[in-house]
This record gives structure tokens, C-alpha cells and sequence, in this order.
């Protein structure tokens, strides 16, 4: 099993989220954060004054799937999230040892 985190624009989760549902993944958590890559942030003007916005706000989306479903949730993660400019963010896969669900006590796949 893998963990798929992606860093995204906040205004894409849905696109996101409606493109995972379309290839059968329902199941993710979503979590609003703050960071900044190569963009550094950005400079607004609000009456006047010039400010600078070190961080920017994302949404990250971890998702769990199989090791067979990795390359499609990655790919439709992609394609979802996209807009072509900079800041779209960042895709990070890690391994998963185990998933227990707590209601039942299934593991592994069957927990997902």
C-alpha cells in the first residue's frame, strides 16, 4: 500500500475529488495548510501598502490505495489538479506497513 499526498490550489479539490470518485476512490482526508515553493509566496496591496504573503494557502489530499492503483491515482491527480501556472503543487507518495480499521479490525487492503 501507498500513501499518496497531494499539495494542491485550494480552488482545485473539487476537480480533484470528483475525478478520484469517477476511477473509484472515495475514500481521502483533507486538510487545509500554508507553505510556499520556488514561488516564495507573493506581494498584495491592500489600501495602498504593500504587503508580503510568505505563505500560501493549499489543500493537501491524502489518499491510501493498493500498490496496483498508485500510477492511476497519481496520473488522475495530476490531470485534476493542473491549471498550468506555477504553484499547481506538489504529488509525494510514501509507503504504507499497515491500515487497521477500527470499527471492524480489518487490515491491510480490505481496511481501505
Amino acid at each position: 500500500m501507498k500513501k499518496v499526498e497531494a499539495i494542491i490550489k485550494p480552488f482545485k479539490l473539487d476537480d480533484v475529488k470528483e475525478a478520484l470518485s469517477e476511477i473509484g476512490i472515495y475514500g481521502m482526508t483533507v486538510t487545509e495548510v500554508n507553505g510556499y515553493g520556488r514561488q516564495k509566496g507573493h506581494k498584495e496591496i491592500y489600501r495602498g501598502a504593500e504587503y508580503v504573503v510568505d505563505f500560501v494557502p493549499k489543500i493537501k489530499v491524502e489518499i491510501v490505495v493498493s500498490d496496483e492503483r498508485v500510477d492511476e491515482t497519481i496520473e488522475t491527480v495530476r490531470n485534476a489538479a493542473n491549471s498550468g501556472k506555477i504553484g499547481d503543487g506538489k504529488i509525494f507518495i510514501s509507503p504504507v506497513e499497515q491500515v487497521i480499521r477500527v470499527r471492524t479490525g480489518e487490515t491491510g487492503i480490505e481496511a481501505l
